[in-house]
């Protein structure tokens, strides 16, 4: 064999051996991550085995997370949820320089301007768990089982606008998931088209 053909030949068996990560999949054990929040505190996905989980991806300057937040909606539906003893963790995967991009002080300043309610807000400026979670748009949704697999994946609701008159006559996706596994019943619609603004990644 050629050495040319015989290092292309190594780098095929190599490319092969090396390990991926797999998608985020519905029904399949969802990815596992460690994060920092706006207070310094670190967050494994596997410290919360036993209790449902949400993931919200966040940039405040995105006008279809406006839509969410400045009508209080995104507020309501955190406090209902982590008052029913589900984990909500809001995560900023926008890089340093990039829209949407927050220093812990400016997290925490913005959680209390807005009365947000999210059981932690994680820093995710290098894109490590908004690429582990292939996270699309602000906002993009996650459901996360008691047993730790992925029930729901895509859009807040039904209405894809940055309207916030539309949010009176959609359907809650989130809401109607957290709804299903409180009774353990499946999600009906359990992988939904998200919608908003690209995920500012470096």
């Amino acid at each position: 064999m050629k050495p040319l053909s015989l290092l292309s030949a190594l780098a095929v068996s190599v490319a092969l051996a090396a390990p991926a990560l797999a998608a985020p999949k519905v029904g399949a054990p969802a990815p596992t991550f460690t994060a920092v929040d706006s207070n310094g505190k670190s967050h494994s996905l596997a410290d919360y085995k036993g209790k449902t989980v949400v993931l919200e991806w966040h940039n405040l300057d995105c006008p279809f997370v406006k839509k969410h937040y400045n009508s209080g909606n995104m507020q309501t539906l955190q406090k209902s949820a982590t008052q029913d003893g589900v984990v909500w963790l809001t995560v900023n995967s926008s890089a340093s320089g990039l829209q949407g991009h927050l220093t812990p002080k400016a997290a925490n300043d913005l959680l209390a301007a807005q009365k947000a309610a999210p059981s932690a807000y994680l820093l995710d400026e290098k894109g490590t768990v908004g690429r582990l979670y292939e996270a699309k748009t602000t906002p993009h949704m996650y459901v996360i089982d008691p047993k730790g697999t992925l029930v729901y994946m895509g859009a807040i609701d039904d209405k894809p606008t940055a309207n916030p008159e539309d949010i009176k006559t959609a359907k809650n996706y989130v809401t109607a998931a957290l709804t299903s596994v409180k009774a353990g019943k499946p999600v009906a619609e359990n992988a939904t088209k998200p919608y908003g603004c690209s995920v500012k990644y470096q």
